[in-house]
């Protein structure tokens, strides 16, 4: 196989020829490699390529059977490989236990070759940090990638691997799917378990899943990702590639038009909703405008009560690492927000739960009569490296960070849903004229995958993006 013909199978092609005997596993993975070191140079997405990648471990079976697979360097963890979650204060730093997630990786078959660029802490939707630098977008290396998930995001656009693992506490899968023309699917709170060495969190935002190029991989990696375990709410349904051949129905479509954040929707923006909009009206669905569901200052409250959380959380993890929060250890924005936290008192945990229920609660009143919401991903397609807030940025303060109507609302579309939980898809269905990819998120009731990846099928078959190439992308040379 060529590298040419690599770089346009997904992850459930490539399996097929591993299964059917027409491609290896250290062929794919000596592929991928190949695809690292052509396009690696330019846009700064893998930032470890495994020196024993052909002969990395993984099952000799299962739906992903050999095809090379990326981890982001933040979250779900591999046994004794670097872990640094894009930042100096964890240099060096390696798990002594594999996630729950790496094992499933590894038990259908996937095999995990390197690990990917992310937002120092994952606390940015930018694609850049001090430790590992930019990462560019394979659209335009003067864009960003997105974040936190800025790595697997450029890394599966450029044709390195055609998955890759991902995670999004408040769009970080989303925002660079939306930003680089890529499926990024955010599962309902507790579908997918974390653990075992995610600590506890008293607002469990993230979410672990993928970053991929098709409808079909997204609902396989779903059926090998999501639970059950003893401690899993969720119990199988059935498998999801399965809904891929059964009828959506009619269902009632929320469509948001106007800004949710402190950024105005650009027009290429609206004009992609509503030509996805009359799609969907086409394909026998009713559609209502909805406007804006929560009150952005109770997210805001709820956020900083989150920061006042997790500078507690970073003293613990400095004193494991046994070194100190300083601008050593920390970017800018992430040290002001840390001393911010930390100057903050202790929140009551009754006061911030009860924010959080009154949230969710208001949420699902404000779209209860929808089957599932039709959103702007981003209200902006991806901004000049350096333009919008990010952690590296000297001059932004934590509360311009954090602020609801400053720039770093344009998570406004994204944010709402780690809240409540709900399950979302940022789906490649428009481009701008100027060639940069537009997503366009569909968000479903909670629990109910099933319907969001019957619909993700209806709007890929109907606006079909695969034939869409970024400009960098391995095999062209």
């Amino acid at each position: 196989m060529e590298l040419s013909e690599y770089v346009d199978h997904d992850a459930t092609s490539l399996a097929s020829l591993v299964s059917s005997g027409d491609a290896t596993p250290s062929q794919l993975a000596g592929l991928a490699r190949k695809a690292f070191e052509e396009v690696n140079a330019n846009i700064n997405a893998v930032i470890e390529f495994y020196e024993d990648a052909e002969t990395v471990a993984g099952a000799d079976t299962g739906v992903f059977h050999g095809v090379p697979f990326l981890r982001k360097d933040f979250g779900a963890a591999e046994a004794g490989r670097l872990q640094e979650q894009g930042s100096r204060l964890f240099k060096g730093y390696r798990p002594g236990a594999d996630s729950w997630y790496f094992r499933r990786a590894r038990e259908a078959g996937l095999r995990t070759v390197g690990r990917t660029t992310v937002s120092e802490l994952a606390s940015s939707g930018m694609s850049q940090s001090v430790l590992n630098g930019i990462t560019g977008n394979p659209w335009n290396l003067t864009r960003s990638a997105g974040g936190s998930s800025s790595g697997a995001a450029a890394a599966v656009a450029a044709g390195i691997t055609p998955i890759a693992h991902a995670s999004d506490s408040g769009g970080s899968i989303r925002i660079p799917a939306s930003w680089c023309g890529l499926v990024g699917f955010n599962p309902s709170q507790g579908r997918v378990p974390d653990g075992p060495n995610v600590e506890d969190d008293p607002l469990p935002l993230n979410r672990t899943f993928v970053l991929c190029r098709t409808v079909r991989d997204m609902a396989a990696a779903l059926d090998v990702f999501s639970g059950p375990l003893l401690s899993d709410p969720f119990k199988p349904t059935g498998s999801y590639v399965d809904e891929l051949s059964r009828p959506t129905g009619s269902l009632r479509v929320g469509v948001a038009r106007t800004k949710w954040g402190g950024i105005d929707l650009e027009p290429e923006i609206v004009e992609a909703v509503d030509t996805i909009a009359l799609v969907l009206e086409q394909l026998g669905h009713s559609i209502k405008e909805i406007s804006r569901p929560y009150d952005p200052v109770v997210r805001t409250r709820i956020s900083v009560a989150n920061c006042a959380f997790g500078a507690r959380s970073l003293e613990e993890a400095a004193r494991r690492m046994r070194r100190t929060l300083d601008p050593i250890t920390l970017e800018p924005v992430n040290l002001k927000l840390y001393e911010y936290g930390r100057d903050l008192p202790t929140p009551s945990m009754g006061d911030f739960l009860d924010d959080v229920r009154k949230f969710r609660l208001g949420v699902a009143e404000a779209i209860n009569e929808f089957d599932i919401l039709l959103t702007p991903t981003m209200p902006i397609v991806a901004p000049p490296h350096g333009t919008i807030h990010c952690t590296t940025h000297p001059a932004v303060s934590a509360s311009e960070f954090l602020d609801a109507g400053s720039s770093s609302a344009i998570y406004g579309y994204t944010t709402v849903f780690n809240i409540t939980g709900h399950p979302s898809v940022s789906l490649p269905l428009a481009h701008s004229t100027d060639g940069l990819p537009i997503g366009l998120q569909i968000v479903s009731r909670f629990g109910d995958e099933a319907t969001l990846v019957r619909i993700s099928r209806d709007l890929e078959e109907a606006c079909p993006w695969r034939s869409r190439k970024p400009s960098i992308r391995a095999g062209r040379t």
